[in-house]
């Protein structure tokens, strides 16, 4: 698979829960060694997309390719799992809880077929990366959000992927946990340059952090591109006011701007 190749192509996806429209006939081409990010409020089919990409969802309508292939395929999905890392949506939602940090790590890289020494390499660089290897013994269920969200990352991590998918990973993280998360991506990119990242965030503020955008609601894509773009395309000030310009006009008269009052000193 070449840069020029998307890491993901889309046309006509859909998928259902009953009568409900997860994904609602979402073409989108996302390109390759970046970071994007798909953005919306929660319940607009931000994970039921995701689950599809990495293979964790039936198809059901449309094509997808990922990683140069056709997912409808049950060999092309068995050739790229190794090189898909997928973090699913909740604080430790792929951790054993009564298993140690490293011996949550060393799991997933038995599960990769690593070998032994390869394996404890590789377990050691990525704790001492997160900040997780003087807690290498503690219980995954003993640790704080932000560090199990850190030990997730390891073990999605730990056979080196080429797409790197989060699903909402900094949710129920304290705003400083966040940042470190954040600031610990940035570090993993810029020694995996060609490795792509794919996140869902509800967050908008981390929306500008992307190399490209991807706006949904109600299962459909609003828009695509930098978020430079999104701006120039919406003249919004920020992405915030750029989401809310991009929904339907009747979502849009909806929407009201929070206000706070200034507190009034005679009813203390």
């Amino acid at each position: 698979m070449t840069d020029s190749m998307p890491v993901v192509h889309a046309e006509g996806l859909s998928l259902r829960y009953g009568k409900t429209r997860a994904v609602d006939d979402v073409s989108i081409d996302l390109p390759t060694g970046r970071s994007v990010g798909v953005i919306g409020p929660d319940g607009v089919g931000k994970s039921s997309l995701l689950a599809l990409i990495v293979g964790a969802r039936r198809m059901q309508e449309g094509r997808l390719e990922v990683l140069g292939g056709d997912m409808a395929r049950a060999g092309h999905r068995a050739r790229i799992a190794p090189r898909i890392a997928y973090m699913p949506q909740g604080l430790g939602r792929n951790l054993y809880p009564t298993l140690s940090v490293r011996e949550n790590v060393d799991f997933f890289g038995r599960l990769f077929g690593e070998g032994a020494q390869e394996r404890a390499q590789r377990i050691d660089e990525l704790l001492r990366a997160t900040g997780l290897a003087p807690f290498a013994a503690r219980a995954a269920a003993k640790l704080s959000g932000g560090m199990k969200q850190k030990l997730g990352l390891c073990c999605a991590l730990i056979h080196d992927p080429d797409l790197l998918v989060l699903d909402e990973p900094t949710t129920g993280v304290d705003p400083l946990s966040r940042r470190e998360f954040w600031a610990l991506i940035d570090r993993i990119r810029a020694d995996r340059p060609g490795m792509s990242l794919l996140v869902s965030s509800a967050y908008m503020e981390e929306a500008a952090r992307f190399d490209y955008l991807v706006a949904m609601d109600a299962g459909k894509v609003l828009a695509t591109g930098s978020p430079a773009e999104i701006l120039e395309r919406t003249g919004a000030a920020d992405l915030d006011a750029a989401f809310i310009a991009l929904l339907p006009e009747e979502k849009r008269s909806r929407h009201k701007d929070l206000s706070i009052p200034p507190r009034d000193p005679a009813s203390d």
